[in-house]
């Protein structure tokens, strides 16, 4: 699994690099802040229900949660399941956050 920052996200999003965000967290939380990307909660992903990925599979995938823990167990269970380019936000949201309002 490799690592992202969040100013490096930042970047290559401003830069207009085709990106496949894959945010882990709760609904609620998507709702309340996000930054665009596909919504998938963790539970899917622990469960192995992911349709909604299926064709991502050797895509970069970068996923990223509120601080970084969930994302980070999300990409070990995406790689032990064939994904071949997972990549994971440290810091997550919380970084994200401090990041755009510093």
């Amino acid at each position: 699994m490799k690592n992202i920052t969040v100013e490096e996200l930042k970047s290559r999003l401003d830069a207009g690099d085709k990106l496949y965000i894959i945010d882990v967290r709760e609904p609620s939380e998507y709702a309340e802040y996000n930054i665009g990307g596909k919504l998938v909660p963790l539970g899917q992903i622990v469960n192995m229900q992911l349709e909604d990925l299926e064709d991502l599979k050797n895509e970069e995938l970068i996923i990223h949660c509120k601080a970084g823990s969930r994302s980070m167990q999300a990409c070990m269970i995406l790689e032990q399941a064939g994904y071949t380019n997972v990549v994971n936000v440290t810091g997550g949201m919380m970084a994200w956050k401090k990041m755009i309002e510093a």
